[in-house]
């Protein structure tokens, strides 16, 4: 239905044109290059060149990244909607002259970011060190001192917690120990004894899990502390000033992010060289284009170069990339159907189809027209005000249609945040406002919306089986439609009064003419869905199992749609307790004060959850429900060789823009 039909390109041209014309073609952004397997063409390397490329660019994104952090960019929230920066065609050449002078701001960036990283990491150690050293501040000698010409000394720790006394006890009568410091899990001591006791002190102490201290120095534990304490000084001026050197390079954040770009495009630009044949003056290109974009571009390449193209159609065993390109309406759910799988070869594109269901069933799921005017407004704003990158254009054009589809449901439901005009009416104007509901309140009558809802849902199914017949029809198979499609439609019909009498009164025309559909699509299911087995038994058991598919499988697809009453009634509710919860207060000036409080931030809140719930349960309703009667997919989506980039564009238009 708009998958757009796809040609078979082949290019030959001089080889000495063959980068001019991949950047024409990277810029138009319309031809997927596909890899040439002919032996007597040749091939070209560019592993070194592209790994170089990326090696560039992966500095300059580095770069950018750390200028971000010890730099961030002044913005607001609407930026992001901003979109990448424009160009012109020479202005890019310009800027691409500077490329080595911003690689060596990159480098310097990344050097002075390396240097805050070490004294940050040396700092961390003397800390360490210092929280070590603490505890033998109260020691006044070298933490290396060993001794004297007629003593020796011993520094440590012992596990557990000793005193002075304790600890000569097991060493000898020579021997004399002082306590630094103790805790309960070890003691820090300083024992010195007479040379010819050193051996037996050494070794009393190691009975006893002595630990000598790993601290060798000159110098007492708090002339260490200050050393280190200095030199954490000077560690931090040093990384201080690396800091005022990256933000001082804050101007060279634009020509790090066209650095960035521009490296992207040379590597997307050789890699696609890659995929080229060459012979000796010449070089061939292959892919694929979309039919309509075909004669423009062969009338601009013949008019810059000399070349020839031929246009073919792709074979039937080809993976032929897929395109989508749908009405203003339906553009906008495109992406809802990349999620699901793209449309394959024999497949229909389903956003057309399930386009208008898709906005229906999102507005009766949120069902609140005060909600969806904020939707309508904050979205109609983004779309004027801001150059929007087309897929975040679509995206809040989709939006901004479920936020007409809730208005209408919300008027129509009598729901405008919850019911506000009825509490501001009672509250504060002495006024009893009744519904203002357009058709009816679900919550004063929830079986009608209940049965609205089924519906709602035997028609979004029947679309899909109609979907299936036109597919089974046009392939040349028209008695499967037929026999695949009028079946389903008699039983499900004829059950849909028979299953509504159940929760409200049906006229006995309808369960009478139900009845009889019922019957008849029964038998027919039992008689043909069988129709390919060639035995007797095999056609009828085939089809009282396709009778059991049917029956489950429709009547678990309908309930589901029971979920368009619950969300809807979820939202109304809600929305009226944030008001209730408003008016508690007696007095009329506090209870306006709390109304407004909790009326900003209840009903924000609600919106943001039930918007939520929306977005994922019609979603789910076209994927389970919608698509299982169709769609097959598991189509490649075409991926166009293009200026594939992050911070620009060029001002210069696409072909398909």
């Amino acid at each position: 239905m708009a998958k757009l039909r796809m040609k078979k390109i082949e290019l030959i041209a001089p080889l000495t044109d063959s980068k001019r014309i991949i950047e024409l073609l990277q810029r138009r952004g319309v031809v997927e290059i596909s890899s040439i397997d002919d032996e007597e063409l040749e091939q070209t390397n560019v592993t070194a060149v592209t790994g170089e490329f990326e090696r560039f660019r992966s500095t300059a994104a580095q770069a950018l990244e750390i200028l971000d952090r010890e730099a961030p960019e002044k913005g607001s929230i609407t930026d992001m909607f901003g979109g990448r920066t424009e160009v012109e065609k020479h202005d890019f050449g310009k800027q691409s002259l500077q490329l080595e002078k911003t690689m060596n701001a990159a480098r310097d960036i990344i050097r002075r970011n390396r240097i805050i990283s070490e004294c940050q990491a040396e700092a961390a150690q003397l800390e360490t060190k210092c929280d070590m050293l603490r505890s033998w501040k109260a020691l006044d000698v070298p933490l290396g001192f060993k001794g004297t010409a007629s003593t020796s000394a011993f520094i440590g720790s012992l596990p557990g917690q000793y005193t002075a006394e304790e600890i000569e006890s097991f060493l000898p009568e020579q021997a004399s120990a002082e306590v630094v410091s103790s805790s309960k899990e070890q003691t820090n001591v300083f024992v010195i004894c007479y040379k010819e006791a050193a051996e037996e002190t050494g070794s009393a102490l190691r009975k006893n899990s002595f630990i000598p201290l790993s601290e060798n120095s000159r110098s007492t534990a708090g002339e260490l502390i200050a050393d280190f304490a200095k030199r954490r000084e000077e560690l931090s001026q040093k990384a201080e000033e690396a800091v005022k050197g990256i933000q001082a390079a804050a101007d060279k954040r634009e020509q790090l992010k066209f650095a960035v770009d521009y490296l992207s495009m040379r590597k997307d630009k050789y890699d696609a060289l890659s995929s080229l044949g060459f012979t000796e003056s010449t070089f061939v290109l292959t892919g694929y284009i979309p039919e309509k974009y075909c004669q423009k571009l062969k009338l601009e390449l013949e008019a810059k170069f000399t070349v020839y193209i031929k246009y073919t159609e792709p074979g039937e065993d080809e993976d032929v990339p897929v395109l989508l390109e749908n009405s203003r309406f339906s553009a906008p759910v495109e992406g809802i159907t990349k999620m699901y799988a793209m449309p394959a070869k024999d497949d229909v594109d389903p956003t057309p189809v399930m386009s208008f269901f898709y906005y229906l069933f999102f507005g009766m799921m949120l069902s609140d027209a005060g909600y969806g005017l904020i939707m309508v407004i904050g979205t109609m704003i983004a779309l004027k005000k801001f150059k929007l990158e087309t897929p975040m254009r679509k995206t809040l054009t989709m939006f901004r249609n479920c936020g007409i589809s809730t208005v209408i449901w919300g008027a129509l439901f009598g729901s405008w945040f919850g019911d506000i005009v009825q509490v501001v009416g009672r509250e504060f104007l002495g006024k009893e406002i009744g519904s203002i509901a357009i058709w009816f309140q679900p919550l004063d009558d929830p079986i009608k919306l209940l049965l609205f809802s089924f519906g709602l849902g035997i028609l979004h199914l029947f679309l899909g089986v109609a979907v299936s017949f036109k597919m089974s029809w046009s392939g040349g198979r028209k008695l499967d439609a037929v026999l695949d499609t009028l079946p389903v439609y008699l039983t499900v019909l004829g059950v849909a009064p028979l299953a509504a009498g159940i929760l409200t009164d049906v006229p006995q025309i309808l369960k009478t003419i139900g009845t009889y559909l019922m019957i008849a699509g029964v038998v027919m299911l039992v008689l043909t869905a069988g129709r390919t087995s060639k035995s007797v038994f095999g056609k009828f058991f085939g089809g009282l199992y396709a009778l059991y598919n049917t029956a489950t499988g429709y009547l678990s697809d309908i309930l589901s749609y029971s979920r368009l009453l619950a969300l809807g009634l979820a939202t109304g509710s809600i929305a009226s307790v944030i008001n209730l919860i408003g008016t508690m207060p007696e007095n009329k000036t506090v209870k306006l004060i709390l109304l407004i409080v909790v009326f900003i931030a209840g009903h924000t809140a609600n919106l943001a959850i039930n918007l939520l719930g929306a977005y994922v349960h019609t979603d789910r309703l076209q994927f389970v429900e919608l698509f299982s009667k169709f769609y097959t997919g598991g189509g490649r989506e075409f991926e166009p060789l293009t200026v594939n980039t992050k911070y620009i564009k060029f001002k210069e238009e696409n072909i398909n823009d």
